[in-house]
């Protein structure tokens, strides 16, 4: 194994670690107290060897058709393993559930992709350098909605 992928994986382990056991119930117990913030969000899959219903606080930018995620870890954090065998997704926008499709996209540039999640444009550098901090094997993925309603539930 190179020096580069040693790092990178000891790099997704601590921050794995960091996100399942400190940031990601943070933010979770903050959503169910009614505190969101505009820098999370709950993403929605059905687990890969489970079946059951898996929810994450990850990142987004929502447009009109859907919304574009980055994968920090590409494929080796659990929501992007989830989405690749079963790309139907909940997200949600504000207060209310979206459905849709995801799809990793490989060819998407992340840190262009990254600057658009951005809060202002001055604040883009800062967001890269963020998302470069965290990363080790970054993807984009992005979600097209498949319904106009907001409030279905998944059986």
């Amino acid at each position: 194994m190179t020096i580069e992928a040693t790092r990178a994986r000891s790099k997704f382990r601590v921050e794995r670690a960091v996100g399942r056991y400190f940031a990601n119930p943070i933010v979770r117990g903050l959503g169910r107290i009614g505190i969101r913030t505009t820098f999370a969000t709950d993403l929605e899959t059905l687990g890969r060897k489970t079946g059951t219903i898996r929810r994450v606080p990850v990142s987004a930018t929502f447009d009109e058709n859907g919304a574009w995620l980055i994968s920090q870890h590409g494929t080796r954090s659990g929501w992007a393993a989830n989405i690749t065998a079963d790309p139907q997704v909940r997200i949600r926008q504000g207060g209310h559930w979206r459905t849709g499709t995801a799809r990793l996209m490989p060819g998407d540039d992340v840190v262009a992709r990254a600057r658009t999640f951005a809060s202002h444009p001055a604040f883009a550098g800062l967001t890269v350098a963020t998302f470069r901090a965290l990363q080790s094997d970054p993807i984009s993925v992005r979600i097209t909605f498949t319904h106009n309603d907001s409030d279905e539930r998944r059986t």
